[in-house]
């Protein structure tokens, strides 16, 4: 009689454990696809003045509620994953020429041109000087994607290459790139000027990128003459406050602090 009691139990605990299972990994697929994220417009923080007021006109995509792809568009995660995958395969590849310039102090700045491949909309000569993220340049799928779509709007761009970044360029001093100075974006920005005296500027910086032109902008008002705006894009505005939140296993941040890490020493090691 026992026997065939506890016979009897052992499907409902079986039956309880795969319970649980299932709700576990629906628990860590809604958890990891951030599906209870609401919708919303993005926050405008900004000054009202008539440059604003005509940007938002211009612009009603800044005010609309940002409705993502459904299932997997509200991960950050597979957004990142999804594009470093599929921008391999349909990224662009524009055609430009690049430029070696000699600092005062022996290295070696190279950016890649790349002319228009229209005319632009309002008939003017206008540049595009822009400065990748933290370890970037030119071949990166985001640069190749983002100057394509420039050029056939009619502008012409100018992208830095982060000293050291470059696989085959080799360093000619003894230093790379770092997050505050700003001499090789200059450089850059004084061929563009003296090569084409008509041309205007827009000035873009992605991620790192958007804290040297931000800073460089702010350096001296001279830098600051023919340039029509500038654009930072994820730019990160505290270092210390950053690397706080890059220790965090919450919401897997440390990976990314771990994969940035050991992407700064390949570059670092590749010169040594």
């Amino acid at each position: 009689m026992s026997a065939m009691l506890e016979s009897s139990e052992l499907p409902a605990v079986f039956d309880g454990v795969k319970l649980a299972a299932v709700a576990a990994v629906l628990y860590v697929i809604v958890r990891c696809l951030n599906l209870k994220s609401p919708t919303a417009p993005p926050e405008l923080i900004y000054q009202d003045s008539a440059l604003a007021r005509f940007l938002l006109k211009s612009c009603p995509l800044l005010t609309k509620e940002y409705v993502p792809p459904l299932i997997w568009g509200k991960s950050g995660h597979i957004q990142t994953a999804l594009y470093g995958k599929m921008g391999r395969v349909r990224s662009p590849h524009p055609h430009g020429h690049r430029k070696y310039l000699t600092m005062p102090d022996g290295a070696t700045a190279t950016f890649d041109l790349f002319e228009p491949q229209s005319e632009h909309c309002i008939g003017e000569d206008v540049t595009m000087v822009i400065c990748p993220g933290i370890a970037n340049h030119s071949e990166k799928q985001y640069i190749r994607t983002f100057v394509d779509y420039a050029q056939k709007n009619g502008y012409r761009c100018a992208v830095l290459n982060h000293l050291g970044a470059l696989p085959n360029i080799e360093l000619t001093s003894p230093r790379m790139f770092t997050y505050g100075c700003t001499w090789e974006f200059g450089a850059m920005v004084n061929y563009i000027k003296k090569t084409y005296p008509q041309t205007q500027l827009v000035v873009v910086g992605f991620s790192l990128g958007g804290n040297i032109v931000c800073k460089y902008l702010g350096e001296s008002q001279a830098n600051q003459e023919r340039v029509l705006c500038c654009v930072s894009v994820c730019q990160g505005y505290s270092a210390l406050r950053a690397q706080e939140t890059f220790m965090q296993w919450d919401q897997c941040r440390r990976f990314y602090n771990f994969l940035m890490a050991d992407n700064m020493k390949k570059i670092i090691l590749s010169h040594r």
